[in-house]
């Protein structure tokens, strides 16, 4: 075992949150930064290729070189469900669907209403601001200059013009900025692209650092667990490209590993549930029962329809054409069908019209798709997911043992709770409505899943179990708060350890109302913030503006 030198900060995982504070916290020249990442960089022909273009993502989402590959397990299943991570520069944003939504007010106006000082909307507007670079421009919702670019898309697939359509025929409201001051709505995506290419948290924050002298990347490094002396993190134990070694920290070590990730590290390291680490022989360092609990996800289903090949890609001459085509549109504009993020345009609607928030969220995609762990047909069609957006099940997560290498046990218990079933069901009779409108009556041949045969509640719910996925989106595993299964206070400090911080999605009390990228940059940035102790002018310019209700 070697030990190596010593550092102010380290940072566990080069995700969405880290390479944030990769980038601020090294902004100092006078503060000494190691971000250790578990895979490979993002650079070079293989995954560079594949994370900048953005249809890559077919390639990324299934590939164990580049993805923990976790599965959820639980009772009823016959088999289990994916539950992707990126492993690589950038984490999961460099294998995800590109989409820019950051929830809505009641999101963290609930947080704050629990007690968490400063995680309030108007409090995190900032912080999103801040990181931003919004290509239409400034306002009292946007930013611009920051590194995180977000545009729209450049590929218009034809169902999407047929959605907004069917959606204006039943009175659903539309919306061209699901950020601004309403969610509530249907429209095309914004996404984390730039020219055409995936603007990952390591290609915006990471990348245009690497020259740094005061940041060390250490890349394929495990995390095996955090060193500790007494309550006080000290560095951590790692195995780097096959040789196990030990780097320190003088001030503080920050977990930002992921929902899952983040949680199974403390547990290593000795920090959780005490029955959960003498199960598995490891001595309990600190008891903190709340490590693993708390366990969130977006539960969908998706739907599919066979169309005319007007409507969607497929798997037949005519649809091979315009895909072989669009190669030179990409090489000659960074423009077409290979910039796709496969979900262009989709929405947020109230179930209750008195409902405080939007209940479910769709993603259309222009071809016929399926979860990961299910058969897709053949033919040309598309699909549109359905989600629950404020999910009450709660899973947990589990050791399997005490070896770092071994995969954590991950027990969602999805649709536990009956309300999520409700909202399931019926949203998936209002893409039925939807689809039954003269915008789609031209295409549309015949919905293949769930397939208008099953038609009852009974049926839908039966339905629905068996062809279950999530959008991957796994949250609140350390969650935030000041109860007694709180892993971290509203500092990100965690309970009872001095000198350690966890700064990624699984801080989250409760899952954010739409896709977790931008909440979880925006958790990296303000975490900077409060371990720096100060308040930027940009970000003091900002406080105390109350704006109007909305996203």
């Amino acid at each position: 075992m070697a030990d190596q030198q010593r550092f102010d900060y380290i940072i566990i995982g080069a995700g969405s949150a880290g390479c944030v504070l990769a980038n601020r916290l090294s902004a100092d020249p006078q503060n000494s930064v190691c971000l250790i990442e578990a895979g490979p960089s993002d650079r070079g022909v293989f995954p560079g290729a594949y994370v900048r273009v953005p249809v890559g993502i077919i390639k990324l989402i299934g590939n164990a070189k580049w993805n923990w590959m976790h599965q959820f397990e639980q009772s009823g299943m016959d088999q289990p469900m994916p539950c992707p991570r990126g492993r690589l520069w950038g984490g999961s944003s460099a294998i995800n669907g590109m989409i820019y939504i950051r929830g809505n007010r009641d999101d963290y106006d609930s947080w704050s209403a629990q007690g968490n000082l400063g995680w309030s909307f108007d409090d995190v507007l900032p912080y999103f601001k801040k990181s931003e670079h919004f290509e239409l421009g400034a306002s009292q919702w946007h930013g611009t200059g920051g590194e995180l670019n977000v545009a729209e898309q450049r590929c218009d697939s034809p169902v999407n013009a047929v959605f907004l359509q069917g959606a204006r025929e039943l009175g659903w409201p539309s919306n061209k900025d699901f950020n601004s001051s309403e969610q509530e709505g249907v429209g095309r995506y914004h996404v984390t692209q730039k020219n055409g290419e995936r603007c990952s948290a390591a290609q915006a924050f990471l990348h245009p650092i690497l020259t740094r002298p005061n940041l060390t990347i250490l890349s394929e490094a495990l995390t095996h667990k955090v060193l500790l002396k007494g309550t006080r993190a000290v560095g951590v134990e790692i195995n780097h490209i096959g040789r196990t070694e030990r780097v320190y920290a003088s001030r503080e070590v920050i977990i930002s590993a992921g929902a899952i990730n983040s949680p199974q590290l403390l547990m290593l390291s000795g920090i959780g549930p005490r029955e959960e680490l003498e199960k598995h022989g490891i001595a309990v360092r600190h008891h903190l029962p709340g490590v693993g609990a708390n366990l969130q996800d977006h539960q969908d289903v998706c739907m599919m329809y066979s169309s005319s090949p007007k409507l969607g890609y497929g798997w037949s001459l005519f649809g091979w054409i315009p895909l072989l085509a669009s190669v030179f549109p990409y090489i000659f504009g960074r423009r077409g069908p290979l910039t796709s993020n496969s979900v262009e345009s989709g929405g947020f609607l109230r179930l209750d019209p008195g409902a405080p928030t939007p209940e479910i969220q769709f993603h259309v995609a222009p071809a016929l798709k399926n979860q990961p762990h299910r058969s897709i047909p053949v033919g040309h069609g598309f699909s549109i997911n359905v989600c629950v957006l404020k999910p009450k099940s709660r899973g947990s997560l589990h050791l399997n043992s005490s070896s770092p290498q071994d995969k954590p046990r991950i027990t969602p218990n999805f649709l536990s709770h009956p309300d999520d079933m409700k909202t399931l069901i019926a949203g998936v009779r209002k893409v039925r409505e939807l689809v039954e409108t003269r915008a789609f009556s031209p295409y549309v041949k015949a919905e293949l899943a769930p397939g208008h045969e099953v038609a009852s509640d009974a049926q839908l719910e039966q339905w629905a179990r068996a062809n279950l996925g999530t959008v991957f989106h796994p949250v609140g595993t350390c969650k935030m708060g000041h109860d007694d299964m709180a892993v971290v206070d509203d500092q990100l400090r965690v309970h009872g350890i001095e000198g350690l911080r966890v700064a990624d999605a699984s801080i989250m009390p409760t899952l954010i109302a739409g896709n977790t990228n931008a909440p979880a940059i925006m958790i990296g940035e303000k975490a900077a913030d409060m371990i720096l102790n100060h308040s930027c002018s940009y970000i003091t310019q900002s406080i105390g503006q109350k704006l109007p209700i909305g996203t």
